[in-house]
């Protein structure tokens, strides 16, 4: 079992000054990004064949646009409607940049001529973000159909020896550890209201 991952959770106070939601979303970005990418370690160790870089890049994405969701969802009661899109927005903004940069080290600096990794992955969060929208997420976890959706797209691009499996992995394991860290930082920025 590896190490649990460290997040920030407070602010040093500056004079009252409430932090903007860019810094809150790069500091959210910067936990999903590593939480996704030791997901992708820990499927490596327990011999799914991850084999290429696109495939690695298509679970990253498929699970911090499952984790935007979820902070989505965390701060619904916490924010107002539109500190809670200036979050969101700038998470997705912030997630895109970090994974067109990761792209971008895996290539060496060689771009596609005929796509935006950043856009490319924009849509692909603001399709997540719809798809759902159709689940519920009970306090503090996603449904069973959340949770199947999203290992049902990551399966689909998995070899045929790894599509039995890696649902229960992700659905047991990895999904969970994200949800638990991206809460736990969530909480610490916007502490739940006590009724």
């Amino acid at each position: 079992m590896a190490a649990p991952t460290r997040v920030k959770t407070i602010w040093f106070k500056k004079d009252g000054v409430q932090r903007g939601a860019g810094e809150v979303a790069t500091a959210l970005a910067t936990t999903i990004w590593r939480m996704a990418d030791r997901s992708i370690d820990n499927l490596s160790k327990a011999e799914y064949d991850i084999i290429t870089p696109q495939r690695g890049f298509k679970i990253i994405g498929e699970l911090t646009a499952f984790a935007v969701h979820y902070v989505d969802r965390l701060v619904y009661p916490r924010l107002s409607q539109a500190e809670r899109s200036e979050l969101v927005s700038a998470l997705g903004i912030r997630l895109a940049e970090i994974m067109e940069g990761n792209i971008l080290d895996f290539t060496g600096g060689q771009k596609d001529p005929d796509y935006d990794y950043q856009a490319g992955y924009i849509d692909l969060l603001n399709r997540r973000m719809a798809d759902y929208s159709e689940f519920d997420f009970p306090v503090d976890k996603a449904s069973f159909q959340a949770l199947r959706f999203l290992s049902l797209q990551i399966r689909e691009g998995m070899e045929k020896s790894d599509q039995s499996w890696i649902q229960d992995q992700l659905m047991d394991i990895e999904v969970p550890e994200i949800m638990g860290t991206v809460k736990k930082q969530v909480d610490g920025f916007y502490p739940p209201q006590v009724a």
